[in-house]
């Protein structure tokens, strides 16, 4: 049995790797846990010996296909519950993340599984990010960020790289959310920011938001 605590720890690696089989430093796991070097140590180390992760003094640690798939499990946990907390109770996406941290360590198969149906199988959650099926597979995406778009193209918004409350609700502020139409107008060499067209409107956005909104292409 995994206990909450390691699954955080999975979770962590998994998203830190950015791709299968890549090795992070131990340093890097414990600045995103936010606990002592000594302690992640500690854990990597059990979690080594259950067979969830290879683990080499110097060289990071790296998810073996267990833990890969303990990861993922509790990462298509948390995004089926996110979707059920807003289509279903009304929650808006910069509410439902710290809940959903919450629900994804709840144990039984059965209740993923009946989420998933009840909710007719979504494949990506409200942030846009994909929920991985029952097997662990990924859906792939073709989206890119919006600072990637040149100028006079149009785009849609399809999830966010920062699922912060704060800048959630900035998008809230100027209506942008999951579908939205996006033209760029313009693009500064000097510092990166654009003047996009949403709905008629225009608006004039930092390099930062730029690098946080995931589009694809019109």
């Amino acid at each position: 049995m995994v206990t909450l605590s390691e699954e955080n720890y999975l979770k962590a690696i998994y998203h830190l790797a950015k791709h299968e089989n890549a090795s992070v430093s131990t340093n890097a796991i414990a600045q995103k846990m936010q606990t002592k070097a000594s302690s992640t140590t500690d854990m990597i180390k059990k979690l080594s010996e259950k067979g969830h992760v290879e683990y080499q003094k110097y060289k990071g640690v790296k998810l073996t296909e267990k833990g890969r798939l303990a990861a993922v499990s509790v990462i298509r946990k948390h995004r089926l519950w996110e979707v059920f907390l807003v289509q279903k109770l009304n929650f808006s996406w910069d509410e439902v993340h710290e809940v959903a941290e919450q629900l994804e360590h709840i144990k039984s198969d059965k209740l993923t599984q009946q989420l998933d149906v009840f909710l007719e199988h979504p494949t990506e959650d409200p942030h846009g990010d994909p929920i991985p099926d029952c097997n662990g597979n990924i859906p792939s995406s073709q989206k890119v960020l919006l600072a990637q778009i040149d100028q006079n193209q149009s785009c849609i918004c399809v999830g966010v790289k920062d699922s912060t409350t704060d800048f959630l609700q900035y998008l809230d502020k100027h209506n942008i959310a999951l579908g939205t139409k996006i033209k760029v107008i313009s693009k500064e060499s000097f510092d990166e920011s654009m003047t996009l067209k949403i709905n008629k409107t225009e608006l004039a956005i930092s390099k930062e938001v730029a690098h946080n909104l995931f589009v694809k292409i019109n």
